[in-house]
């Protein structure tokens, strides 16, 4: 959360905006994201702006989501355009704050809802991460290392998360349902740091 971190995740913010001004739909991911499958068959087919949960409430729709823009999908089109350009400016509203702490709080927004933007919130059993595991192996499509600080921790779980997936990969499908994730291990909520 320094300053320089800070600067450098709203640019990404505001680039991202020029990319749909373009005319480019996208997905962004972190690069301590897995794909173990496509995840395009799990995106809404009515929605301009998808994204992530650390928590996931069961309803795609429900602003009580935490999201997390570790994956994004990002539809272009003059709504989006106008969301990312509000979200970007809603920086100076909320000095010293990340980009998704600001999404957070305007994600209720009532100026969202009057542009019209759709913003729909992708299932943890889809878009698994440390903080809510995807519990169906056969179903995940990515896993992200979210609440994890510190580098080592991260690659240490997601190695576990290939080995897991390697496993599970590796079982006839009668035996796939006796495989579970063994993440988050050094990544636990209960480490201290």
């Amino acid at each position: 959360m320094t300053d320089g971190y800070l600067r450098m995740m709203w640019r990404r913010i505001d680039f991202l905006r020029l990319v749909l001004e373009k005319g480019f739909s996208f997905i962004f991911t972190d690069t301590d994201i897995v794909w173990f499958r496509s995840p395009l068959p799990r995106l809404y087919a009515e929605g301009d702006f998808q994204i992530a949960c650390d928590h996931f409430t069961g309803d795609p729709d429900d602003l009580r989501n935490s999201p997390n823009g570790g994956f994004t999908y990002v539809r272009a089109n003059s709504d989006t355009v106008e969301f990312y350009r509000y979200w970007y400016e809603a920086r100076e509203r909320h000095p010293g704050l990340h980009d998704q702490d600001v999404l957070n709080i305007i994600k209720g927004d009532p100026y969202l809802a009057q542009i019209g933007v759709r913003i729909r919130f992708l299932s943890t059993e889809f878009f698994g991460g440390l903080c809510e595991p995807s519990r169906n192996l056969s179903a995940v499509c990515t896993m992200h290392a979210n609440c994890c600080v510190g580098l080592r921790r991260k690659i240490d779980d997601l190695n576990l998360m290939l080995h897991d997936w390697r496993r599970f990969m590796s079982l006839q499908d009668k035996d796939k349902h006796t495989v579970s994730w063994s993440v988050p291990h050094n990544c636990s909520l209960n480490k201290v740091e």
